[in-house]
């Protein structure tokens, strides 16, 4: 501490060491570049982005094709408005639609029409096979173990809250 009035000493950033600026620049070139691939893929195929396939791939999922909007927000990693925007084009394409909840109704059930599931279980096997060819060929068992353990790790140090990611263990 110094004496009062004067300012604080700077302190030196903690900076990534040789081996971590190369790990770290080869995440950022993950997180932009499969995802992408993802989209290309599925909107190449099946006319969607991979959000939008994630959002039906979680209705077709749940019981009945419906889950509360939060809770769908929340399993495609999307905020309310960005869902909604979603299931907005999503309905305009006749694939969901929008239903109070019987139970509750402050809240609004996103729910899978046919038209939906037969999108969604037509886009599948293309995004199954970009995922495995992309992800999981290129790994070992041992080594796909490892990713999701590192993957959870680094979600827990962002959340700790979060458990969502709990049954994927």
């Amino acid at each position: 501490m110094g004496t009062p009035g004067e300012a604080p000493a700077e302190v030196e950033p903690h900076w990534l060491d040789t081996e971590e600026r190369a790990t770290w620049l080869s995440v950022v070139s993950l997180l932009i570049k499969l995802p992408a691939a993802l989209d290309a893929q599925l909107q190449r195929d099946a006319g969607f982005s991979h959000f939008e396939y994630n959002v039906l791939a979680g209705l077709s999922e749940a019981p009945e094709g419906s889950l509360r909007m939060s809770v769908l927000a929340a399993f495609a990693d999307g905020s309310l408005p960005r869902l909604s925007q979603v299931i907005t084009r999503l309905e305009r394409r006749g694939l969901v639609r929008r239903t109070p909840d019987p139970d509750d109704g402050r809240y609004t059930l996103a729910v899978l029409t046919e038209a939906g599931r037969d999108a969604v279980v037509a886009a599948a096997p293309g995004h199954v096979e970009t995922v495995r060819n992309l992800v999981f060929d290129p790994l070992s068992k041992a080594k796909t173990r490892q990713l999701r353990d590192i993957c959870l790790r680094i979600l827990g140090a962002i959340d700790p809250g979060d458990r969502c990611f709990e049954h994927h263990r």
